[in-house]
């Protein structure tokens, strides 16, 4: 199992210190440092400022925004990224959720499945550097009865193929994941719960004709070393509420979902209740306990270094972690201790 960092969002002044981690994971061997946006830091801009300042760490989004950009705009992004980081960059999509998609990028959330198929197609297509043509419920291309034509991309990847990985939640995602993607980005992945999330991959690899060869799982967990379990949880509670309470409407939240279908029905609507009301202190107070140790690694090294076992188990190929609490030299001494777990 190799490991990865995530560097979240960007431009809340943690711009420095998610750098030198980026660099520090580089210098510890881990193998990619992923970037994220919602409406704020774009990621493709943060990834190319870490790429320029590291040596070997791959470079991956994490996700970049399916209704943010045409495919064709994300082929050329993910070919220059690859192309000025000397083959380091992995491609991560999403759909991001209603609120987003309809509000900030004035995309309507339909069908994200199919608008997910039809995307990954042309961002390949374009990738393969064959002349773009394509007709589909979503894109089409080149526009009928007009001056458009179909194009070939300019830039030469590095690669010949640009891995591409899928933000995925839901059991029907989950199955597209398996079938048109070579990884699958988790959040709040619980390996007590792994076994139903892998099923579903696995529908979809075989739908391909693949297998799980070589396909990536790749989650990512929240860290904290400590000896007080309690005090690790609750610095890790408040992202748990902003999820399961804030990531969405009272109707329409994936993690909430989530949540629900891991057990913890009562307490999610609890956490959502709570931060829908802005009450946050109340929120965080209300994420369970076994919701944030099953989702998180937490405690001493070796209660962190036995947990990393577990997630190995469970099918997790790169565990990336989110070191986004303590100061910037304690969060690089997680960095450390956990390099040196998964090397004993």
């Amino acid at each position: 199992m190799k490991l990865g960092i995530n560097l979240g969002y960007w431009g809340a002044g943690n711009d420095a210190d998610n750098l030198v981690l980026a660099q520090e994971a580089d210098r510890l061997g881990y193998s990619v440092a992923w970037a994220a946006e919602a409406y704020g830091s774009d990621a493709a801009t943060v990834l190319a400022w870490v790429a320029a300042q590291t040596a070997t760490i791959d470079v991956g989004s994490a996700v970049f925004q399916i209704p943010g950009r045409t495919p064709a705009n994300t082929a050329m992004t993910a070919a220059t990224l690859d192309t000025l980081s000397a083959g380091r960059f992995r491609l991560g999509l999403g759909v991001s959720g209603p609120q987003v998609s309809e509000g900030w990028h004035g995309v309507r959330f339909d069908r994200p499945l199919r608008r997910t198929r039809e995307y990954v197609d042309i961002v390949r297509l374009a990738l393969s550097r064959q002349r773009v043509k394509y007709q589909g419920e979503f894109f089409t291309l080149p526009l009928p009865d007009g001056p458009g034509k179909a194009l070939t991309l300019t830039v030469h990847p590095v690669r010949e193929q640009i891995p591409i990985y899928l933000a995925a939640i839901g059991p029907k995602n989950l199955e597209l994941a398996g079938e048109i993607a070579d990884g699958w980005l988790a959040v709040f992945y619980s390996p007590r719960h792994a076994a139903e999330s892998l099923k579903s991959i696995r529908i979809g690899r075989e739908r391909a004709g693949r297998s799980m060869d070589g396909f990536d799982v790749v989650p990512t967990v929240p860290l904290v070393f400590g000896d007080d379990l309690t005090a690790c949880a609750d610095q890790i509670r408040p992202y748990a509420a902003l999820y399961v309470g804030g990531m969405g409407s009272r109707e329409q939240n994936f993690y909430h979902a989530l949540a629900c279908r891991m057990g913890h029905e009562a307490a999610a609507d609890q956490v959502q209740q709570a931060f829908l009301a802005r009450d946050y202190a109340a929120a965080a107070a209300a994420v369970p306990m076994e919701f944030v140790d099953e989702t998180s690694l937490i405690g001493p090294a070796a209660r962190v270094k036995e947990r990393m076992e577990e997630f190995a188990a469970s099918g997790v190929t790169t565990l990336t972690v989110a070191v986004n609490t303590g100061s910037i030299d304690e969060r690089i001494a997680s960095l450390r201790t956990l390099a040196d777990l998964a090397s004993a």
